[in-house]
C-alpha cells in the first residue's frame, strides 16, 4: 500500500526564505568586488592623467630645445 506522504523533502522555493539570504549574501560579495574594481580604475586612471601631463611637459621642454622656438600651446 502507497502512503501520500513522500520520504524527499519538498523543494524549496524563493518563498521558503532559503533563497533570499544566499541572494543578499551574492549581492554583498559583488557589491564589494565592484568597489574594489572602481577604485581601481580611479587610481589608473589618475596614475595615467599625470603620466600624461609628464609626458606633456617633457615634450614641451623638446620643442623649446630642439623645435626652435616656443609651443602653440604655450
Amino acid at each position: 500500500m502507497r502512503s501520500d506522504t513522500s520520504s524527499t523533502p519538498p523543494a524549496t522555493t524563493a518563498a521558503d526564505g532559503y533563497l533570499q539570504p544566499v541572494l543578499d549574501w551574492q549581492t554583498a560579495i559583488c557589491k564589494n568586488l565592484w568597489l574594489a574594481q572602481r577604485q581601481q580604475w580611479e587610481a589608473m586612471a589618475a596614475w595615467q592623467r599625470a603620466i600624461g601631463a609628464v609626458q606633456h611637459e617633457l615634450m614641451d621642454e623638446w620643442i623649446c630645445r630642439f623645435g626652435g622656438g616656443v609651443p602653440l600651446d604655450g
